[in-house]
């Protein structure tokens, strides 16, 4: 859980482990594939809407604009990266 403004935000264990992952690592690009490994520790066969599906749920709880997101930026073929430009936390 953590504070937005004065509202508190709720995280499920997956999207709490992929937040983690990407802010501890800001500015590094990481594919879906990546992700789905490092998070679920296991190799991924199958279809990246699960992946997909928890970095939407992410940004509309952390976005104040889920479409034009700040924190979590979409790298157009490649994957997601935390933005590492932010000088204050979320």
């Amino acid at each position: 859980m953590t504070v937005k403004g004065n509202k508190e935000i709720e995280f499920t264990f997956t999207e709490f482990e992929i937040l983690l992952l990407l802010a501890q690592n800001a500015g590094m690009v990481f594919s879906k594939e990546k992700i789905y490994n490092i998070v679920w520790k296991e190799p991924y066969f199958g279809d990246y809407n699960i992946v997909m599906s928890h970095i939407r749920n992410l940004r509309g709880k952390i976005e104040d604009n889920p479409s034009k997101p700040i924190y979590i930026q979409t790298v157009w073929g490649v994957g997601y990266r935390f933005n590492k430009n932010l000088s204050s936390g979320l």
